[in-house]
């Protein structure tokens, strides 16, 4: 996905990513095409307690890196559905033009489902309780790894993954049918991205309501507001490399399928959006470590779970 054509949105964008953190577009993409898009995923597999291994086939070749999509393995990559109706969606081109230049690249593309807890099997329950970052791929048949499968991410900057990477790319994200509390919407610390990158499990202390005091490790803190982001089909959002956001485990009995962009800045592009959203950050645009919460062979230490306090969620 690279961006040819567009024009800026007088700044909206690069504004919203600026005091907010994120920028919501309305009325979002075509819900027809997207429709279309989730009919195309869904006929590729049965959604449901299938798609895991047994414990003893688990056990017998325990892994917990490289089980997400990758190239040669990537749902998006072969299925028979257009993304035209985001790629080519001329208020998103144009929001993407203006925050990294015209010719901004797609570092991945990917579809995401949020996993309902009766899915999963009792060990699984077991082994991923009490985790920050349950991503479900170690525990997932290895033929259906081409697609990113969550039961619940607590908190975390985009940065989480690219150890070193300046934040010089926003991440976009389209819900494929409604998304609603008892979906594992997205929420996102309003202003987050203003101390810049910092450490996973990042330091968060409720406030009152939907307030957070949330602490850089640096001397630096600030008081965020948490937003919920629920919409309908084709509801699309981008969000800053540094802006803290997670999901709860879905709670629904369908899976909350979603696509999601990585997309970074034109290298040869002058002055954009996204420079001047950098430029007033107030810490580092990169961390050489950007998690302390993984053993050795890459599984996930017990951590606890901020986001899953939010309430309500039922």
């Amino acid at each position: 996905m690279t961006g040819q054509a567009g024009q800026g949105q007088d700044g909206v964008v690069t504004g919203d990513l600026a005091t907010r953190g994120f920028h919501v577009f309305s009325p979002g993409v075509d819900p027809v095409a997207a429709t279309d898009l989730l009919m195309a995923v869904q006929a590729t597999r049965a959604f449901g307690p299938e798609l895991f291994l047994s414990e003893a086939e688990f056990l017998a070749d325990p892994q917990f890196r490289g089980v997400n999509p990758r190239p040669g393995r990537n749902l998006v990559d072969r299925i028979d559905a257009s993304l035209d109706f985001v790629e080519g969606d001329p208020a998103i081109v144009a929001g993407l033009t203006e925050l990294l230049g015209p010719n901004y690249q797609a570092l991945d593309r990917k579809l995401v489902c949020g996993v309902p807890r009766d899915w999963m099997p009792a060990w699984v329950q077991a082994r991923t309780e009490g985790k920050a970052v349950n991503n479900l791929g170690p525990y997932i048949r290895p033929e259906y790894r081409d697609v990113t499968y969550f039961a619940g991410i607590d908190f975390h900057q985009d940065l989480i993954d690219h150890p070193a990477r300046t934040a010089d790319f926003v991440t976009l994200y389209i819900y494929l049918h409604p998304v609603t509390a008892v979906d594992a919407p997205l929420f996102v610390l309003e202003g987050s991205q203003a101390l810049a990158s910092t450490l996973f499990p990042h330091e968060l202390t409720p406030g009152d309501g939907d307030q957070w005091t949330y602490r850089d490790g640096r001397g630096g803190s600030m008081t965020v507001t948490q937003r919920m982001l629920t919409g309908g089909t084709g509801y699309a959002a981008v969000w800053h490399a540094c802006t803290l956001h997670g999901t709860q485990q879905d709670t629904a009995e369908h899976p909350r399928l979603s696509l999601r962009y990585l997309l970074a800045r034109d290298p040869e592009a002058g002055e954009t959006g996204i420079d001047a959203v950098n430029r007033a950050l107030g810490g580092p645009l990169s961390l050489a470590a950007t998690r302390r919460d993984l053993a050795e062979d890459g599984s996930a230490r017990d951590t606890g779970n901020i986001v899953s306090t939010i309430r309500p969620v039922a």
